[in-house]
C-alpha cells in the first residue's frame, strides 16, 4: 500500500504592465490563441506551459487588472511517498508512475518556434536521443535531402509559414519511404489521425505536448518501425 500526501509549491510571475481584458481571460490558454499580429506569435506559449503544468498534477491561476498588470500563480504538487510494501516485497507500477521510455535513435526536430524547438529538444535529449533542429521545414528538407538515412524519425510541427508539416511529411516520404514521421498540431480542420494516416505519417500528437505524451509516442514509432 503507498500513502501519499499531498502539499503545493507556489511559484509566481508578475508584471506591472496594462493588464489582461476580462473578455480573453479564459482563452489565455487555448493554443493558437494570440493578441498578437499576424506572423508575431502562434499562440501556443501559454498552451504548451499549461499542458506540462497539468501533467504534474499541478494548476495555474490568472490574476489582472487593466492599468495594473498580471500575475501567473503556478501550483506544482510536491509529493512525499512513504511506502509499505506487501508481502511480494514488490510495489505495483501504475501507466502514470511507470519510467518513460528511452532510446539512442537520432531525431530530426521542425518547428517554427524557437522556445518550442528548445523545449522538444531538452526534453528528447533527457529521453537520451540525439537531436538535430531546425527552425524552418524548407531548411529541414533541405537538411534531410543531404544524407536522408542520417535520421531515424522526424518530429514536426503542423503550421509553419512556407511549408506546412503536412506537406513536409510528403517530401520526406517522397524521398525516404521508410521515414517515421510524427506530426504535432493543435486544433485544425485540414488533418487529424485519420488523414494523418492516410499519408503514412506513423504518429499524430495534439498540441500542448506533455513530456509523457512525447516519450511514448517517440518509442512506439521507432519500435514499430524496427518490427
Amino acid at each position: 500500500m503507498m500513502v501519499i500526501s499531498l502539499r503545493y509549491a507556489m511559484l509566481t510571475v508578475s508584471d506591472t504592465g496594462s493588464g489582461i481584458s476580462p473578455e480573453i481571460m479564459d482563452k489565455l490558454f487555448d493554443p493558437y490563441f494570440t493578441t498578437k499580429e499576424n506572423g508575431k506569435g502562434t499562440g501556443l506559449g501559454l498552451s504548451v506551459v499549461h499542458g506540462i503544468v497539468k501533467s504534474y498534477g499541478g494548476q495555474i491561476k490568472v490574476y489582472s487588472e487593466l492599468g495594473q498588470g498580471t500575475s501567473f500563480h503556478v501550483y506544482l504538487p510536491v509529493i512525499n511517498k512513504t511506502a509499505e510494501i506487501e508481502e511480494t516485497g514488490e510495489i505495483e507500477e501504475t501507466g502514470e508512475n511507470r519510467p518513460l521510455p528511452t532510446g539512442n535513435e537520432r531525431i530530426l526536430v521542425v518547428d517554427d518556434e524557437a522556445p518550442i524547438i528548445r523545449l522538444e529538444e531538452a526534453l528528447l535529449k533527457k529521453f537520451g536521443y540525439e537531436v538535430t533542429s531546425r527552425t524552418g521545414s524548407i531548411d529541414a528538407l533541405e537538411k534531410f535531402k543531404m544524407d536522408p538515412f542520417k535520421f531515424d524519425l522526424v518530429l514536426t510541427d503542423m503550421s509553419m509559414p512556407n511549408m506546412t508539416g503536412e506537406t513536409l511529411a510528403k517530401e520526406l516520404i517522397s524521398i525516404r519511404p521508410d521515414i517515421p514521421v510524427i506530426l504535432c498540431t493543435g486544433f485544425s480542420e485540414r488533418i487529424d489521425k485519420e488523414k494523418a494516416d492516410a499519408m503514412g505519417i506513423k504518429g499524430f500528437l495534439m498540441k500542448p505536448i506533455v513530456n509523457r505524451d512525447m516519450a511514448r509516442m517517440v518509442r512506439k514509432v521507432l519500435d514499430e518501425k524496427a518490427k
